[in-house]
């Protein structure tokens, strides 16, 4: 209770702060996360606290991380290394399960469309290297 009661003043603290430092009202920022100001004003107030849609919606709003906002960390926002591995991990999540994906689709093909489908995808990424390469030299 006491940890909840420190976190939920920790973020409202932090949620009216920001605002404030950045001349918002209340009901401009209310509207662009899709809440009413009066909710809004209740999670400054630390008589409501946001679910976990609102409070993410709140982070990307004012840029900074959900961390911050709840007091897990005093940084506002991810270093340039930490939002690129953040990145890199959802790019890669994102491989994988096309990867699965399309792993359950090829058992319907044979193995002559299967080398083609390869064939294809080695065409494209010699494509791709190339205009990456075009690009670094202009």
């Amino acid at each position: 209770m006491i940890g909840e009661l420190k976190m939920t003043t920790i973020l409202s603290k932090r949620l009216q702060y920001i605002r404030q430092s950045r001349g918002l009202a209340q009901k401009f920022v209310a509207s662009k996360i899709g809440i009413k100001a009066n909710t809004l004003s209740g999670y400054e107030s630390g008589r409501r606290e946001p679910d976990s849609e609102t409070l993410a919606s709140l982070a990307d709003f004012y840029e900074v991380t959900t961390d911050y906002l709840l007091g897990r960390s005093d940084t506002p926002s991810l270093s340039k290394d930490e939002e690129f591995n953040e990145k890199h991990n959802l790019y890669e999540g994102v491989k994988e399960v096309k990867f699965r994906e399309m792993q359950e689709q090829l058992k319907d093909y044979s193995d002559e469309e299967v080398d083609e489908l390869l064939e294809w995808m080695k065409f494209k990424a010699e494509q791709n290297r190339k205009k990456r390469d075009k690009q670094k030299e202009e």
